[in-house]
């Protein structure tokens, strides 16, 4: 089944990273309307989206993602712009000290889980809450209110190992797949779909500024049974699959992208 992707896009942590090739991924499949969110101007992002299609429509917000109001004003000005909101992708999220519970202070513990968890759940719920005052994009029995995806993690699912000692991260998107079981149970009977991926090693700006230096990038590379970090837009893609169509009966799933580092 070919994806065709033609709503309404909010990517959070549009920027840089898997936010902005997941960007790419949706223009490709088909989606032409953008609400791109980022701490930083999405240029980059932006431009390529042009590149891709000329026809690209994009509403631009610079916010933190933990600022609850700029959150639901966002959503608010992406729905008086284009009309609705189909495919919410909450991506934004930081590493954290790589330490363990004995080594961190309380107030780096307490940012990772605002950024990672708590702002994803500000997202969600504003996305389910205008997802629900609005009807199904097409009449197919595939289609939906709205889609949801939350970018988790590997270390969602496991703990990170002891060269890795991502206490705080680990916990955050935990925290994140969680959330997404919880609110895909809760809204899947009134129409709107909610997955999480969990992405490996992928090789963002993120994983090189906290894993580029020393051994720990090549030691973490050689455990992946593939023994290669993923793309960017690997995981895109893979972003793109869950919002369409052809993955119309997922719910509540989580989606392990990691090149197999979580079956060894």
């Amino acid at each position: 089944m070919s994806f065709s992707l033609k709503g309404v896009a909010y990517i959070t942590g549009a920027g840089s990273g898997i936010g902005q090739y997941t960007a790419y991924a949706l223009a490709r499949q088909g989606a032409r309307s953008f609400a791109l969110v980022d701490r930083n101007p999405s240029t980059r992002t932006i431009s390529e989206l042009k590149n891709i299609s000329p026809d690209v429509s994009v509403r631009e917000f610079e916010l933190d993602v933990t600022n609850e109001n700029a959150i639901n004003d966002s959503i608010e000005k992406t729905v008086k712009e284009f009309g609705r909101l189909d495919y919410a992708v909450n991506n934004a999220g930081i590493g954290g000290s790589i330490k363990t519970s004995d080594q961190i202070a309380k107030c780096d513990f307490e940012r990772v889980i605002a950024v990672n968890t708590t702002a994803v759940w500000l997202c969600q719920r504003a996305q389910i809450r205008q997802m629900l005052k609005q009807e199904k994009l097409t009449d197919s029995y595939r289609s939906y209110r709205g889609s949801i995806v939350n970018v988790a993690s590997m270390y969602g699912l496991v703990a990170p190992p002891l060269n890795v000692p991502s206490t705080a991260y680990s916990t955050s998107k935990h925290a994140v797949i969680g959330l997404t079981k919880s609110d895909a149970l809760a809204f899947a009977h009134r129409g709107i779909k909610i997955n999480a991926i969990a992405p490996g090693y992928v090789m963002t700006p993120l994983v090189q500024e906290h894993m580029g230096k020393g051994e720990m990038i090549e030691t973490e590379r050689l455990k992946v049974p593939v023994h290669r970090y993923s793309e960017m837009e690997e995981i895109g893609d893979c972003i793109a699959f869950l919002h369409s169509d052809a993955a119309s009966y997922m719910v509540g799933a989580t989606l392990v992208a990691d090149g197999g580092y979580t079956i060894v």
